[in-house]
């Protein structure tokens, strides 16, 4: 501070020619670190919990609303005290049963539907009491399963839910999954199967969770495929590709153009950050996410 004031003092008295701007840059540049964004409005950001987990649950929160945000996808029941106690709000939500299992044995399996219609009608009331208003849910690996027995089957199961989900308020949100490279054999894999489901189970409170990244490396034509079925879509993931990273000009994907189509569309629900952060700084990497998609 020494140092500070004597060059101050030198700058007043004309003895040091160097400019008011490059001394305070440091300061400068640390402070606009630090600031919130003025985010315009036209998205509602949220980020999934699991991509920042080594941060306590308590932190993350902490991290999303100095951003300037305020909300986190993919949370379990026994976790919404702890984002409530921020008020921050819970923008997908999970059943208290093991996700990972439903991933690969979902609703697309007969021989699973009594353990997963139990789940969801446990929780759907739980949500709706919380305040919140969506849940995820998957079809579960293909195993030599037709397309067809697996619209039946995944119609079978779903019918006993969701006349609870709409009497409570609350959308299941099928998530597209990629079957090339993270999720082999999954069945709900392309956009067009997801999309014949919604309209056969006819229903406004079942959706399409569409996670970008995903879609990307099964079907790409992004623009377009939200263009043409954004009323299937009820919820959506992000991630950089190749590689599920930042989703900045190191991969192929141009979000800014992708979040245009997106508020294009009339989409009033989440969009949330589901990249594997490789920045030493895991929260400036997220917050430069935020930016990029703020239309």
């Amino acid at each position: 501070m020494s140092t500070r004031r004597t060059v101050i003092k030198n700058l007043v008295a004309g003895s040091v020619a160097i400019p008011a701007s490059k001394i305070f840059a440091g300061d400068m540049h640390l402070s606009e670190k630090n600031k919130s964004l003025k985010l315009k409005g036209n998205i509602n950001h949220s980020v999934c919990r699991w991509i920042l987990g080594d941060l306590s649950l308590d932190e993350l929160c902490t991290a999303v609303k100095s951003i300037g945000f305020n909300a986190i996808d993919l949370l379990k029941p026994d976790e919404w005290a702890t984002v409530q106690k921020h008020g921050v709000y819970c923008s997908m939500c999970y059943t208290a049963s093991d996700f990972s299992n439903n991933l690969y044995k979902g609703f697309a399996h007969s021989d699973q539907h009594a353990q997963l219609i139990k789940d969801y009608t446990e929780v759907i009331p739980l949500i709706a009491k919380a305040g919140y208003k969506d849940v995820i849910c998957f079809t579960g690996t293909r195993n030599g399963m037709d397309d067809e027995t697996g619209f039946k089957n995944c119609i079978a199961g779903l019918k006993q839910i969701l006349p609870l989900a709409e009497k409570s308020g609350v959308t299941m949100h099928m998530e597209l999954l990629n079957s090339k490279i993270d999720h082999k054999d999954y069945m709900c894999d392309h956009s067009a199967w997801g999309v014949e489901l919604c309209k056969r189970i006819d229903s406004p409170n079942f959706k399409l969770l569409y996670d970008i990244y995903h879609m990307q490396i099964d079907e790409g034509d992004i623009v377009r495929t939200i263009n043409d079925n954004h009323e299937y879509f009820g919820h959506y993931h992000t991630g950089g590709v190749p590689g599920r990273h930042e989703i900045d000009d190191t991969q192929e994907l141009h979000y800014p153009a992708i979040m245009r189509a997106i508020v294009a569309s009339g989409f009033k629900g989440y969009v949330a950050q589901e990249f594997m952060p490789t920045w030493k700084d895991k929260v400036a990497s997220l917050k430069e996410a935020i930016q990029i998609c703020d239309m």
